[in-house]
């Protein structure tokens, strides 16, 4: 005799919703009402795990038309793509040279600041930077956003002796603090384009893709670390990943004998010490280019990551931006490597790609707002 599952409990009926993917539970939360309640209450989210699996976000820029840009969305749960709202860009804003993504949020940093959540886009305005900048570093902890490097323009001018204040703002209390610049070591490099930065153990960590530099930003006492370097032999150049356990270095490595690789690098952060982790299979790293190319076709490759997942992918645009993911296991440390599925077919061209990974609430996804940025909208 069957059971029909309005039958059910409230409580088996949670449980069984919580068995499925994202995607699913944003459809089925617009089957009915008491559904609807079960997957927007906030213990629902305590009963599935996709949060613990961050997702690759991926906006490109067009620059002769803003209504060509776009906004994607890869969920590793599901292993599919979706097509996001794309945030208007404001008038007088310079949207290919100051619009940054990172932890849930769209930033735009030049002529103004302002930011908006990625899944509902409103820009919201803050008071101005004491050091307007362009393509700088960027960070989220505890509500706040932290700022870090950046390039400031007099004229059409790159002013290369201002090394810019590091500067913290704090949405409570509606003001930016000032800490110190980036040690000068990273003077020759200072800009996002040349950096890779990441949150951990409440510390902002900066590190020079091409020159290995390495230093860390205390959030509490407002000081930089000694600044080290993160060089393994051969490197060619590298990435820094937060991950659950440990940072993670992520590159391309070339040795003698064994041609080009994509390795992963385990980093102790009291030590700077780094032991290898796992090497993308050949195949895989292969599939990201077309053919036969030279060493150069590497230069494309970027990568971004968190909790457990390391997302690597071409930027070229002829290559309709490919990708695979590595899965560390947090017990075992084991790495699983995979391809992405292909971006949806309906995009368009890009100028400039932003990209980075975090973790996805189904709660922002269903429209409910987080509370510590509620501002009122830019008009």
């Amino acid at each position: 005799m069957m059971t029909e599952i309005t039958n059910l409990s409230t409580d088996l009926i949670e449980v069984i919703l919580s068995l499925l993917p994202i995607p699913n539970l944003v459809r089925v939360s617009t089957v009915c009402k008491l559904w609807h309640s079960i997957i927007s209450s906030p213990s629902f989210s305590s009963l599935t795990n996709h949060t613990n699996k961050p997702w690759f976000f991926l906006h490109g820029i067009h620059n002769i038309s803003s209504k060509n840009n776009q906004s994607f969305a890869f969920d590793p749960s599901s292993n599919s793509w979706f097509l996001l709202p794309t945030p208007t860009t404001p008038q007088h804003h310079q949207p290919n040279t100051s619009f940054i993504g990172t932890n849930s949020f769209f930033f735009i940093t030049a002529p103004n600041f302002l930011y908006t959540p990625i899944l509902h886009p409103l820009w919201h305005a803050t008071p101005p930077l004491h050091f307007p900048r362009i393509n700088p570093l960027l960070g989220v902890f505890q509500g706040k956003f932290i700022v870090v490097g950046g390039v400031k323009f007099i004229g059409n001018l790159v002013d290369i002796e201002d090394r810019l204040d590091v500067e913290i703002y704090d949405p409570l209390l509606g003001s930016w603090d000032l800490g110190p610049p980036l040690p000068p070591d990273f003077r020759s490099g200072n800009s996002s384009s040349s950096l890779s930065s990441a949150m951990f153990k409440g510390k902002f960590y900066v590190f020079g893709i091409y020159s290995c530099f390495v230093s860390s930003f205390d959030l509490n006492q407002r000081l930089w670390s000694e600044v080290q370097t993160l060089r393994p032999h051969g490197v060619v150049f590298s990435f820094l990943i937060a991950c659950r356990e440990s940072l993670v270095l992520a590159g391309v490595c070339n040795l003698p004998h064994h041609g080009s690789s994509f390795v992963l690098w385990k980093v102790d952060e009291s030590s700077m010490g780094f032991s290898e982790m796992a090497v993308m299979p050949h195949d895989l790293l292969c599939s990201l280019f077309d053919g036969d190319e030279d060493d150069n076709k590497f230069a494309s490759l970027k990568c971004v990551g968190l909790g457990d997942l390391i997302y690597v992918f071409n930027e070229d645009y002829h290559m309709m931006y490919p990708a695979c993911v590595c899965e560390i296991d947090a017990v075992s440390g084991n790495c699983a490597w995979r391809r992405v599925p292909q971006l949806p077919s309906l995009m368009n061209r890009f100028h400039k790609v932003i990209s980075f990974s975090s973790t996805v609430s189904l709660h922002s996804i269903l429209g409910e707002r987080e509370r510590e940025f509620e501002h009122p909208p830019l008009q």
